[in-house]
């Protein structure tokens, strides 16, 4: 089969805190890769119900109306495992991390401790769970644990929850916000330093690991890269980023590390504080980074003379050899 006449599903959407972004990346994916193949948009709604070119269906249906899936979700379900499992279960190939790895980067602790066996700089942090809950625990994490700190979601992307707490309120009210959302909190020290994002593509031009540019992000208007900021335009990205080349260097083999080390297959993007005097943390890894036009990932492909429509048919190409 020659690469012209693959079917390729977008999936995207999702029962997810991540829905709107991922109809945003899918649009982007849909766009480009109709320049050359034959895509259906595969779009799941909030509630999980699938619809094929706007059309209800169910998904063991939709699915075998294609070569190949591109997976354009964020977030729950699309980037936990839980969509890999069913695309494994019916021999579908698609591009991305597969189901273990996926769940593996998803849960922020699990990875977190799978990375500490390499020598990669990651914040102290707590995992909490929703039922430890209690004015006890606030106050006994708020004299003991580094202050100020940073509240998030274990499993959840876009900054969705994310706040830093100053003080004692703001630490309760953190933990209040993310147990609104989530079963399970983490709560980290807050690091001050620049910001920083470095994506990683398989196999591409001539490099087992390519590791893209690094991305410098300043949140005008914001303390950090929080989900408002990721998506008011308001943030400036530069690309290069303003790092020295020893931080460069570091940056892009930390990212490089960090794909290999979780498993990842594909294509990545690791997000990082480069601080003035402790050095270069590592704070999460992205399986599905965003492919919006206003997403960091597309930006370091446009620093290197690459384009998105030419990423896009590559990861196809990974997930696909046109046998």
């Amino acid at each position: 089969m020659s690469p012209q006449h693959l079917t390729i599903g977008v999936v995207r959407g999702g029962p997810s805190s991540e829905h709107d972004v991922s109809l945003q990346t899918g649009a982007a994916i849909l766009r480009e890769l109709g320049k050359r193949f034959d895509v259906k948009d595969l779009l799941i709604d909030p509630h999980g119900h699938w619809l094929l070119n706007e059309t209800p269906t169910r998904p063991e249906k939709a699915l075998r109306r294609v070569d190949v899936v591109v997976n354009g979700m964020h977030g729950e379900y699309g980037e936990d495992g839980k969509v890999q499992q069913l695309l494994d279960s019916m021999q579908i190939p698609y591009t991305g991390s597969n189901a273990f790895a996926s769940a593996l980067a998803m849960n922020k602790v699990q990875a977190r401790t799978h990375l500490a066996t390499r020598e990669i700089k990651q914040p102290i942090y707590r995992s909490l769970r929703k039922d430890e809950y209690s004015d006890e625990l606030v106050d006994e994490l708020f004299e003991t644990f580094p202050q100020p700190s940073v509240v998030k979601p274990r499993a959840l992307g876009s900054s969705v929850g994310v706040s830093i707490a100053h003080t004692r309120q703001e630490l309760r009210e953190a933990l209040e916000r993310v147990f609104a959302l989530a079963n399970n909190a983490l709560i980290e020290e807050y690091l001050q330093g620049r910001e920083a994002a470095c994506g990683v593509v398989d196999h591409y031009r001539s490099e087992r690991l390519y590791a893209l540019p690094t991305i410098e992000i300043r949140p005008v208007g914001h303390e950090y890269f929080d989900n408002e900021a990721k998506y008011d335009g308001t943030s400036e990205e530069i690309c290069p980023g303003n790092f020295s080349e020893s931080e460069r260097r570091e940056i892009q083999s930390t990212a490089r590390m960090a794909h290999e080390h979780l498993g990842l297959r594909h294509y990545s993007r690791a997000d990082f504080i480069v601080t003035p005097r402790r050095g270069i943390y590592l704070l999460e890894v992205n399986t599905l980074p965003g492919l919006a036009p206003a997403s960091l990932f597309p930006k370091s492909l446009d620093a290197v003379g690459s384009t998105l429509e030419e990423f896009l048919t590559h990861i196809v190409s990974l997930a696909h050899p046109y046998a």
